[in-house]
């Protein structure tokens, strides 16, 4: 991205006119989900048959989420250039992971115990069938802890991509980024020259495809209403609302959290992410904002190797709307068969269940099986009554879809701020609507405005934004050009 010299600043003066509403990715969005509500409930199998616009939008999304991880980890540890720190962040994310998953089954139990949603159900178990419980888990076995580790480990680093197994990318771009800084920067600068190329076009694929995002999200919306309907809200209302109930408290906790920690206003970062977790809710997908969400992050103030090591380890083990559910609907089963849990059998479940909710996203039928698993190490009820939740299980992917991305993201800033990779300064500047760095503007589609920024910026005599957060200036790398030899290029950016 060329920006002008400030010269150019005294030539165009004229106020930038506001976008109109219409424009607003927000606003077609809401617009969309909207849309794809009333579609469902009043004309619902034509809102089942919009099924495709939502899983082609998401499928869009993952096309581009392998190799996104790839580039940001790689050129994000490249930048940080010390391997222990890379170290150091990953622990400390697993730390702050595990101690907020306990916590949020805790308090799901907490929360199940007071409000009792299943007591009084009185479910007959002889009245149960498994086939319906095994279409929604594929008869899967749940993973035991030494087969999760292992399948983190890619057999082969195409596979990984092909399959576009999280998890297994991630451990493989460390190891890359690791490797670039042993090997040393300089000598490296061609492949980080091409790296960032690459992002750069990635970045530019990703504002094309939210342009399609309000299709996407009232396809998604239309089949939820449509397939479901709006009446299951009654037969299980005292679970929805305890689940509900309990994801709007743990919200405020996280609030708290955010402040007390990295001195992150909450609220204005909901607002300054307002269309990414709109689209979320309207998806039923954290993977379809997942590229947004860290450009976003990375933009207000955290660098891009804690982002690219914290948010996709986070979509595995780090699902606090996930755990709340689960030993809220735990509780739900074991009461709706009359058995009452003693504090042993129930902190016995909650150890189950730590090690059955991690590597849960992606997979279908993964909190099913999480709960079957529980069943079966307890023997709390049968396991064939896991099927009684197949008909409110997808009403609560809107409340897991946001206490998930919103706790992965209050992790990213303090995980950030803890290793000191977080300049709240330019939070402040980003939650005012700026654009912090470059490759941010190029993924969100706002190189018009972030170029006028710069000149602004650079007329006052301040520093021109860096590449990205965290990393260099645009002139500190190298770019590949197809140019004849006897062509020179002309600097973009003039500091004077």
């Amino acid at each position: 991205m060329k920006i002008p010299d400030s010269a150019a600043l005294k030539a165009s003066s004229a106020p930038r006119k506001k976008k109109p509403l219409y424009k607003s990715l927000f606003f077609q969005i809401l617009i969309a989900v909207v849309a794809g509500v009333l579609i469902g409930h009043f004309w619902p199998n034509i809102g089942s048959a919009l099924r495709p616009l939502g899983d082609g939008f998401i499928q869009l999304i993952k096309m581009i989420i392998a190799p996104l991880i790839f580039l940001v980890i790689v050129t994000g540890i490249s930048a940080v250039g010390d391997v222990k720190a890379v170290g150091r962040v990953g622990i400390k994310a697993l730390l702050y992971f595990t101690g907020a998953t306990v916590f949020a089954l805790v308090f799901g139990l907490i929360v199940g115990n007071l409000v009792q949603p299943g007591a009084g159900l009185r479910i007959d178990p002889s009245t149960l069938s498994q086939d319906a419980l095994n279409a929604a888990t594929g008869t899967a076995p749940p993973k035991n802890a030494a087969s999760f580790i292992l399948d983190i480990i890619p057999t082969s680093v195409i596979g990984a991509f092909a399959s576009n197994s999280l998890l297994q990318v991630l451990f493989f771009s460390v190891f890359f980024g690791a490797a670039i800084v042993v090997i040393g920067r300089e000598r490296c600068l061609p492949v980080i020259s091409l790296m960032e190329t690459v992002l750069e076009l990635i970045f530019k694929i990703m504002s094309w495809i939210m342009k399609v995002a309000p299709i996407g999200a009232f396809g998604a919306m239309a089949f939820i209403i449509g397939q479901y309907g709006l009446d299951t809200l009654g037969t299980y209302a005292l679970l929805i609302a305890s689940c509900y109930g309990a994801a709007v408290i743990f919200i405020g906790l996280l609030f708290l959290v955010a402040w007390s920690f990295a001195r992150v206003p909450l609220w204005h970062f909901l607002r300054y992410t307002r269309e990414e977790f709109l689209l979320a809710l309207g998806t039923a997908s954290t993977e379809a904002v997942m590229p947004r969400i860290m450009t976003k992050l990375t933009n207000a103030g955290c660098s891009r190797a804690t982002t690219g090591l914290v948010v996709p380890t986070g979509y595995s083990f780090n699902l606090d709307g996930a755990a709340i559910y689960l030993s809220i609907s735990l509780l739900f089963l074991a009461q709706a068969f009359g058995h009452h849990l003693d504090l042993g059998q129930q902190l016995a479940a909650l150890g189950v269940l730590l090690l059955t909710s991690k590597g849960m996203a992606g997979v279908p039928g993964s909190s099913f099986l999480a709960l079957s698993a529980t069943a079966t190490a307890l023997g709390i009820f049968p396991v064939a009554g896991v099927a009684l939740l197949l008909g409110a299980d997808r009403l609560m992917d809107s409340m897991r879809v946001v206490v998930n991305l919103l706790g992965n993201c209050v992790a990213t800033f303090i995980v950030a701020k803890w290793e000191g990779q977080f300049d709240r300064s330019v939070m402040v500047r980003a939650f005012r609507g700026e654009i912090t760095n470059e490759d941010s503007a190029i993924m969100l589609g706002a190189e018009a405005a972030f170029e006028e920024q710069e000149i602004a910026r650079i007329s006052e005599g301040q520093v021109p934004s860096p590449k990205f957060r965290g990393g260099p200036t645009s002139g500190d790398i190298p770019q590949f050009e197809m140019m004849k030899p006897s062509q020179h290029r002309s600097p973009s950016v003039s500091p004077d």
